[in-house]
């Protein structure tokens, strides 16, 4: 059985340390990148990531439709605790800027039925968290991943690694859900 949530152990100690799994999305139509990191105190450990890609050439319920079903594949197969999601930036492109917009309300409605509020960051956000610089180019933005993750190299395809990003951004900026409830006011 998987050990997932608040149920990892430290070491052979009985104190439970927690475990927060966090889903990082970058939502589009044609692309949308999704990531998943287990974060056990300061570290982070990959544990997933990847696109869901819709075609063009498919009706544009039906790519959304599709977005949903493989998100809910993920959460279900995954199951984070908690995920962040990329704000919408508006870009010359008035339609794909609709489209993605429709694939974040997707996204968003995916999660709350299992019971997640996403987060969200602007862009700077994520590239200042991330990166340390608020205007970092998409390379530098990447680098930052893969040596935050420890990994060999960096995650593919682009819209994979932006959204490692942002689940990066999440930990780094969200109140932890341990300490959220243990303080009450006056």
């Amino acid at each position: 059985m998987r050990e997932t949530g608040f149920s990892a152990v430290f070491g052979n100690s009985s104190a439970r340390i927690p475990v927060r799994r966090v889903l990082g999305i970058d939502p589009g139509l044609a692309s949308c990148g999704f990531g998943i990191i287990d974060f056990s105190g300061n570290r982070g450990r990959l544990v997933d990531f990847g696109v869901i890609e819709t075609s063009p050439d498919t009706p544009h319920s039906l790519r959304l439709l599709f977005i949903h079903k493989e998100l809910s594949r993920i959460v279900e197969a995954f199951s984070p605790t908690e995920a962040g999601l990329e704000t919408l930036y508006f870009a010359r492109n008035v339609t794909s800027a609709l489209g993605v917009a429709e694939a974040r309300g997707v996204v968003s409605m995916c999660l709350a039925s299992y019971g997640i509020v996403p987060a969200e960051y602007a862009p700077n956000t994520i590239k200042q968290t991330v990166s340390g610089l608020a205007r970092a180019d998409k390379r530098s933005v990447q680098e930052a991943v893969k040596f935050l993750l420890g990994l060999e190299e960096i995650p593919r395809p682009d819209h994979a690694a932006d959204a490692l990003a942002v689940a990066l951004t999440h930990f780094h900026s969200a109140v932890h859900p341990v300490f959220q409830n243990a303080w009450k006011p006056g």
